[in-house]
């Protein structure tokens, strides 16, 4: 009984740790003339534990010119609603 249990719980949870979110706050600029913004992205997981948020973060918003100054930090879900205000349009926009 024990045993159905514990493979009960794994079966709900191993999916959803899978599916965990990630998303990492940046700040980027343009020149020419000078502007600058800070912004929320989602990154794959994958990029979230190995270093390559700055990479991808890059590939998406030099598309519109901007230049990648910083990756801040990364976070969950629950770092989302704090970041939505000072993120503004750039708020899950890439």
């Amino acid at each position: 009984m024990m045993r159905q249990i514990v493979l009960a719980l794994v079966i709900l949870v191993v999916p959803a740790l899978a599916e965990a979110a990630c998303y990492a706050d940046y700040k980027a600029k343009q020149t020419d003339p000078l502007r600058l913004h800070y912004g929320v992205i989602e990154l794959p997981e994958s990029a979230c534990s190995d270093g390559s948020a700055p990479a991808v973060i890059s590939s998406r918003i030099e598309k519109d010119g901007w230049e990648l100054l910083t990756v801040l930090g990364t976070f969950g879900e629950d770092g989302l609603k704090k970041r939505r205000g000072s993120a503004g349009q750039y708020f899950l926009r890439y």
